[in-house]
């Protein structure tokens, strides 16, 4: 009998490396991630406003509509695990500026897409290789930082999505913040998401009008943990 418990002990051991073995986190270029929650956590003790807040509750009148946790986007199928949009605590409270004066318009913004965990960029690459629209996994993506935005504005009153140049994640001509062959509405309309975002500490991406970066985006670490696991943790 003890050889064989001997070589279901082994076998066992074994199923447990490869577990462990898949669930590791890949880091092929080598960056300084944070990818632990350890790691996390002592960031944020250092310096708060490097915390991922849920932005459904930080921004009050924001609109989610993740599409990453849906198959509707360009890669056809689900990325998240859940619909939840993060940010870091400083950015959440330049968006939280933005909502405001937006809101005195009637309007407010709805959000595509926030924070980015790594794995997720690497994916994206392995489907386009196109830094214009994705990117690179050799540096990262200010999402993976907590300090890009995808978003589009919408009338309070209805949620009805105002008229852009393009749908989200349209990777054309025409989704460039400076294209100029649209009707006069979706141009007006893109400029002043631009203007109000601008305002609040916010670049445009050129070739994505709905995409906006935090001016201090450089301040911050990429990262690589789940929904699940900023969820984990108590902050």
């Amino acid at each position: 009998m003890k050889p064989i418990r001997f070589s279901i002990f082994i076998i066992l051991a074994m199923l447990a490396g490869c577990l462990n073995a898949q669930q590791t986190k890949k880091n092929p270029y080598n960056l300084i991630i944070i990818s632990s929650t350890e790691a996390y956590s002592a960031l944020i003790a250092r310096d708060s406003l490097k915390r991922l807040v849920d932005l459904q509750k930080a921004v009050k009148g924001i609109v989610p509509d993740i599409r990453y946790a849906t198959s509707n986007n360009f890669t056809h199928k689900k990325v998240y695990t859940s619909a939840r949009a993060f940010a870091r605590l400083k950015v959440a409270r330049a968006l939280e500026g933005a909502e405001h004066e937006l809101s005195k318009q009637g309007l407010g913004l709805k959000v595509f897409d926030a924070y980015r965990p790594y794995a997720a960029t690497l994916l994206f690459w392995d489907i386009i290789h196109d830094t214009a629209y994705v990117a690179s996994p050799v540096t990262g993506s200010r999402h993976n930082r907590g300090c890009a935005v995808d978003v589009t504005l919408v009338e309070l009153k209805t949620g009805k999505e105002l008229v852009m140049p393009t749908p989200f994640d349209d990777f054309s001509a025409r989704a460039s913040a400076t294209y100029q062959q649209i009707p006069d509405d979706a141009k007006q309309n893109r400029q002043l998401l631009i203007n109000t975002m601008l305002k609040y500490g916010f670049t445009v991406y050129p070739s994505e009008w709905w995409h906006f970066d935090f001016k201090g985006w450089k301040d911050f670490e990429l990262m690589d943990l789940s929904f699940e696991e900023l969820d984990s943790i108590k902050n």
